[in-house]
């Protein structure tokens, strides 16, 4: 779906605690919908990444409200993607006085929005 990235509106969340990979898969859900069905999709999605996708979309669509006066019910995800952030890395203790490495993944949230095609 092409859209004019002059009227994209965005948000991003940084420092996510959660795997990218993990939340890519509900992002993949997401994109291209409504404003109004993705919230409700998020809503009874079982996964642990659909709170904070589920912030920074309203942040987003806040953003464009208040910003640039468009109207939520109009609105489209015109763009969702995960980046990786820093890692965090911990050690497990293990036998003999060995440490496994422990990585904590972190990721960036962006969802940009934009107004759709009018459906009047």
């Amino acid at each position: 779906m092409a859209v004019d990235t002059s009227t994209q509106v965005k948000a991003v969340a940084k420092y996510i605690r959660m795997s990218p990979r993990k939340v890519r898969r509900v992002l993949d859900q997401i994109r291209g919908r409504s404003y109004r069905e993705a919230l409700i999709i998020l809503e009874f999605m079982p996964y642990r990444a659909c709170d904070p996708v589920t912030k920074v979309l309203r942040s987003a669509v806040a953003n464009a409200e208040h910003n640039n006066g468009f109207d939520p019910v109009d609105l489209v995800v015109s763009a969702a993607y995960a980046d990786a952030g820093p890692t965090l890395r911990r050690y497990r203790p293990r036998a003999q006085g060995r440490a496994y490495q422990i990585r904590k993944p972190t990721c960036h949230i962006t969802i940009a929005v934009a107004p759709g095609p009018e459906t009047d």
